[in-house]
């Protein structure tokens, strides 16, 4: 889920370098923790959220497909 997930980050934003996933275990399953550059944050969370929301939806759904629970954080550096 950490590579989809840092995949489909660096497709959307400007500074794909800049891109990191830290994963979490966590008792309810993996937390993955994305950062993007400053300037990026908004690409990444889109209008309304929606590409926050489509995002989560595509990991969520990988992850179910493998039998655990993941949820997806968006920090601001």
């Amino acid at each position: 889920m950490r590579e989809l997930l840092e995949a489909l980050a660096r497709e959307l934003v400007s500074r794909p370098d800049e891109v990191s996933v830290r994963e979490l275990d966590s008792r309810d399953g993996v937390r993955l923790e994305l950062r993007v550059a400053p300037e990026d944050i908004g690409r990444v969370i889109g209008r309304g959220g929606r590409t926050a929301r489509a995002l989560r939806t595509v990991v969520r759904a990988a992850a179910m497909q493998g039998g655990r629970r993941c949820a997806i954080d968006i920090v601001d550096t």
